[in-house]
């Protein structure tokens, strides 16, 4: 299965982006992985308006068919156990490609809730969007670990 994580502007802390880059070399090893840095459109920031305008552009780079996971607070929250199966009952169920949509600073717009796939809550607490980025990728290269069989989870 294909994984493309679709993030709103680059990474804010260089601590973020090098654990981000950590575990994207290593889950290579498993499976294909991407990361899209999309560029929001200059003007005006309005609260509602913009997290409208930020779905807009994190639809419009998802790619026909793909699986749509939202994270967001109000999604399902898995063990990282029950997540290592959700990526296998993907791929069981042919899942090509899947997109991870992860909001700006203000989350994501009801529309992408409600066209997603799945919403994915890693807590009821609120995190950072930046360091949402890196725990995405340490669960994935967990999931990954967990379907080889390897310590790593452990």
């Amino acid at each position: 299965m294909n994984h493309k994580l679709l993030f709103l502007g680059k990474t804010g802390e260089m601590f973020l982006e090098q654990g981000i880059e950590k575990y994207r070399l290593r889950l290579r090893h498993y499976t294909s992985i991407s990361i899209e840095i999309l560029k929001e459109k200059k003007g005006r920031k309005s609260g509602g308006n913009q997290k409208k305008n930020q779905g807009k552009i994190l639809l419009q780079a998802v790619p026909a068919g793909a699986c749509k996971i939202a994270l967001d607070s109000r999604g399902t929250q898995f063990t990282s156990t029950g997540f290592a199966k959700k990526i296998m009952d993907l791929e069981m169920r042919g899942v090509k490609d899947a997109v991870y949509l992860i909001g700006g600073p203000d989350g994501l717009s009801d529309e992408i809730i409600d066209a997603a796939d799945l919403v994915l809550s890693f807590s009821k607490m609120t995190f950072p969007h930046d360091m949402i980025r890196l725990f995405l990728m340490e669960q994935l290269y967990r999931a990954y670990t967990i379907k080889a069989g390897e310590k790593y989870h452990r």
